[in-house]
């Protein structure tokens, strides 16, 4: 058989759409279209192009159908950010980037509604700023006009899919990453938003991943010259897709997708809320199948992609290719960083960020692009260790192995360095783990292909059409000598 499903995966700074074709033993991929995310600034207020990109969309439609046609769509997106509809249907205003400045002190705020421990119990999820209930808080608190006049909320992939179908409802995984759904009911929690003072009628019926919800409507089919196909809510959160794509044959494992941000966690059939990972902070996500996906957000490559963009506005473009073969000639482990530190949040000089923490650290200034390179990648492995023991230390288990997916699987130094850091094998593969995983929800909600059945039928697929590398960990001593160092420098 020869099936063809289109996916569209949005990153935070570009997307793209590929068409996977199923021919009953493998998927290949093939890239049609690809096009940049870039987020506007307007009168201080960081917005996303949304409709550029459902422009975008459109190409990629007419592109695939152009490249022979397709049986249904996916779309995949980061989490947490929306767009607010009125009753009309129509949008009231452009959604906004949650790297914009309006959550601050949010979540401090939010604690004199609900306090921080009842918080977590009902969402398990990790505390961060840019979580849509922060958002919608920021909302109510600054402008709550425009919370009166809003009709619907839909999360991003879920509003795409409005756009094509008419059809407005919530995927699973993308609606977990609120903080305002009930983690052991899997249900939107009432408590949550009456505390918040958020109007709870704006929120939509939450779908499995893997639901068919709807088909392409006659305006798009008309406008784009395309017949009816299926659109299919895949596991719409782009950490999510990535997790199907895991080629793990275990049970109990450890993952870790790697991108513009690193989610390291492992999966469980049920959440864990209790007093060791409220204090570690860890987020209870959900998936495919009802999975858990308990783990840690951790920022990831962004360090390197918004430095890479500081040295080109200072006329020095370099590939992330050769700014990772310069940063392998340097001395490993001579300074670190906390990724997740506040300072290197906003988008802007991360280098001379990276420069300032160091001296005010009291450690080595790293001073050329290979220093700040290399400081990057050995502090964010660094911390992946962090996370793995918090995590260990909830579950009770100990992981011989690491799976990474995802863009960050091209970086071989900062696989290796993660199994230095780590002293575990790690397992790399397949770079593009969250497309695979939309396409192959895809193929699950269909009901022409009954091989792919459950989620390790869809990993398996998967694992059968992707090249696995592996890495063993090296100089382990020496990394557990760092390790102490950077518990230290960023006062664990």
């Amino acid at each position: 058989m020869n099936k063809r499903v289109l996916a569209f995966d949005f990153g935070a700074s570009s997307g793209r759409a590929m068409i996977g074709t199923y021919n009953g033993e493998t998927l290949e991929l093939e890239e049609i279209h690809r096009f940049s995310n870039d987020p506007v600034i307007v009168n201080g207020t960081m917005y996303w192009d949304t409709l550029r990109l459902f422009y975008e969309i459109k190409q990629g439609i007419i592109k695939a159908k152009l490249a022979g046609g397709f049986d249904s769509i996916g779309i995949d997106t980061w989490g947490v950010d929306f767009g607010l509809l009125d009753k009309e249907g129509k949008l009231l205003e452009n959604p906004i980037h949650y790297r914009d400045d309006r959550t601050k002190g949010m979540i401090e705020k939010s604690f004199e509604y609900l306090p921080k421990e009842k918080f977590y119990e009902i969402t398990g999820l990790q505390f961060m700023e840019l979580n849509t209930v922060f958002q919608l808080l920021a909302l109510k608190e600054k402008r709550p006009e425009v919370l009166e006049r809003a009709d619907k909320l839909l999360l991003t992939p879920d509003l795409f899919a409005y756009f094509l179908t008419g059809v407005k409802s919530t995927e699973y995984s993308i609606a977990s990453t609120t903080q305002l759904l009930d983690a052991k009911n899997r249900t939107w929690s009432k408590e949550v938003m009456e505390a918040m003072g958020i109007p709870q009628d704006i929120l939509t019926e939450i779908v499995p991943c893997g639901t068919v919800i709807g088909q392409l409507s006659d305006e798009i089919c008309e406008e784009l010259g395309v017949p009816k196909v299926d659109v299919v809510a895949v596991a719409s959160h782009d950490t999510q897709s990535a997790l199907i794509a895991v080629p793990a044959k275990e049970k109990d494992f450890i993952f870790l997708s790697s991108g513009t941000w690193s989610l390291l966690g492992t999966e469980l059939d049920t959440p864990i809320i209790d007093e060791n990972s409220e204090k570690y902070n860890i987020t209870n996500e959900g998936g495919c199948e009802y999975k858990t996906s308990f783990l840690k957000n951790i920022i990831g490559t962004w360090l390197i992609q918004e430095s890479r963009r500081q040295w080109i506005r200072e006329g020095k473009e370099y590939g992330f290719g050769e700014l990772e073969s310069m940063a392998k000639e340097v001395t490993a482990l001579q300074n670190f960083i906390d990724p997740d530190a506040p300072e290197f949040v906003p988008a802007g000089n991360i280098p001379r960020r990276i420069r300032e923490y160091c001296e005010k650290s009291g450690q080595p200034v790293p001073e050329t692009i290979a220093d700040v390179v290399c400081c990057i990648d050995q502090s964010l492995a660094l911390k992946y260790r962090t996370a793995l023991e918090e995590i260990e230390h909830c579950t009770g288990k100990h992981y011989d192995t690491i799976y990474i997916v995802g863009g960050g699987t091209q970086s071989k130094l900062l696989c290796q360095f993660t199994a230095n850091a780590c002293g575990r094998k790690v397992v790399t593969g397949p770079v593009e783990a969250t497309v695979l995983g939309n396409l192959v929800m895809q193929l699950y909600a269909a009901n022409d292909v009954p091989e792919i059945h459950d989620l390790q039928t869809a990993r398996d697929l998967i694992a059968r059409s992707s090249e696995i590398a592996e890495y063993e960990p090296q100089n382990v001593e020496a990394w557990d000598e760092a390790y102490e160092r950077f518990k230290k420098v960023i006062n664990l």
